[in-house]
């Protein structure tokens, strides 16, 4: 793969940028960042939206975000979707690219969802092999999320966090890694999530996803439109202890409030960090 090796920059707390928030956005100091862009969003877009993105890609550091990559998918490669991607990369100038490790179709047909597979060593290595070909393609390394999911497959041969450790590993990839998909997952499946950040490589992973749900007592769906409640902030405390600083964002794709209200929600983050930042470093001149 061509592209550089070195470890993104650490770019602090950010958002999603949504259409809603451009004026706020550009018309001063909006109290983020950097921000997180969906690709599939301005991909195909000219006029106005690109506009706007270049002139906040201009200020702020932005990253890319896709839904469809669909890495896990059989079927082929999508060369036409990669080619428009590496297109928006190199003018926007994205500090790294991720999607989903996941599956969105098959034979022609998007299903417009992020689907589960089975964690086997055939998947594994169909996997990896498919992510150093995007690699290859995009010519950078890519950061791969883990979903929310909410069937288990009898199939799997190792925990998603053994599958997910394993595939950084053999396709020289970054991580995503969302606290509240973990959290989301754990309680669907009943594990326990802090197995799940005890068991991914610290090193590989470059972002943080926090987010709202929907719990409904028997389950848990991840709707991104609820703000983060304290189990999802207490386990996002228990992440920054263990892997450190980590660039971090909230989502928010329904019931989007208004900008400050979010940056109000991206300060207890920031709280979080600062405490754990100086109890690491308290350890540590201990030690």
């Amino acid at each position: 793969m061509t592209g550089s090796h070195e470890r993104p920059p650490y770019l602090g707390f950010g958002l999603g940028l949504r259409t809603k928030h451009y004026g706020d956005v550009l018309g001063g100091d909006p109290g983020v960042d950097w921000f997180e862009v969906l690709s599939e969003n301005y991909m195909d877009a000219g006029g106005q939206p690109r506009h706007i993105l270049n002139q906040i890609a201009e200020r702020f550091p932005v990253v890319m975000h896709g839904v469809s990559l669909s890495i896990a998918s059989t079927a082929e490669l999508d060369i036409a979707y990669l080619t428009r991607l590496k297109r928006l990369a190199d003018e926007v100038g994205p500090k790294w690219i991720s999607d989903h490790l996941c599956w969105t179709g098959v034979h022609g047909i998007n299903l417009h969802d992020l689907l589960p597979f089975p964690y086997t060593r055939e998947a594994l290595d169909h996997i990896a092999d498919r992510v150093c070909r995007v690699q290859d393609i995009l010519g950078r390394r890519i950061a791969l999320e883990n979903v929310s999911t909410y069937v288990t497959f009898n199939e799997s041969e190792m925990t998603e966090w053994e599958f997910i450790s394993e595939l950084a590993k053999r396709s020289d990839c970054w991580l995503l890694f969302d606290v509240n998909n973990v959290y989301v997952s754990a309680f669907n499946h009943g594990y326990d999530a802090k197995a799940f950040i005890d068991g991914i490589p610290a090193e590989r992973v470059i972002q943080l996803h926090v987010a709202g749900h929907d719990h409904t007592g028997t389950h848990i769906i991840d709707t991104h439109d609820h703000q983060v409640c304290d189990d999802v902030w207490d386990l996002y405390r228990y992440t920054r202890e263990r892997i450190g600083p980590v660039s971090t964002m909230i989502e928010r794709d329904d019931c989007i409030p208004p900008l400050q209200e979010l940056v109000a929600e991206l300060n207890i983050a920031r709280n979080i960090a600062a405490d754990t930042l100086a109890a690491r470093a308290g350890k540590a001149a201990a030690e």
